[in-house]
């Protein structure tokens, strides 16, 4: 039981104690750039799709979609990162995760690696799968 909750019974209230505090651990920053993604399931041939990003933080990503995705599904999302590199060469952040949440056009992704990489690369590689 949260600790919120045992300290409202202890206390003797019979009304549920609410709290402030945001269950995330890491804060999260609002960021509308291109994200494409492959979703892949067990016994179905992944698919790629595009989206815009909502917010992004150092463990998530949530994201706008044209259709809800299979929850519990592994991801591999490549993000057109905003910041170039040193020679004005585009930088893309390459991470995968687990779909932790999905409702109509929005969904939420738990990362689990996330990495950068050169544009050219994240391109060739999405190309070739």
């Amino acid at each position: 039981m949260a600790p919120e909750l045992q300290h409202a019974r202890s206390n003797g209230r019979n009304n549920m104690a609410t709290s402030n505090q945001d269950r995330r651990f890491n804060h999260r920053y609002g960021v509308h750039i291109p994200i494409h993604f492959r979703v892949s399931q067990r016994g179905a041939p992944s698919r790629w799709g595009s989206g815009i990003t909502g917010d992004f933080s150092s463990g998530g990503v949530r994201f706008r979609c044209r259709r809800p995705l299979p929850v519990g599904s592994h991801i591999e999302m490549i993000v057109d990162w905003p910041a170039m590199q040193e020679g004005g060469r585009a930088l893309h952040l390459h991470a995968t995760g687990f779909i932790v949440r999905s409702t109509g056009t929005e969904a939420a992704v738990r990362m689990t690696s996330c990495r950068f990489q050169l544009a050219e690369a994240a391109q060739t590689m999405a190309a070739t799968a």
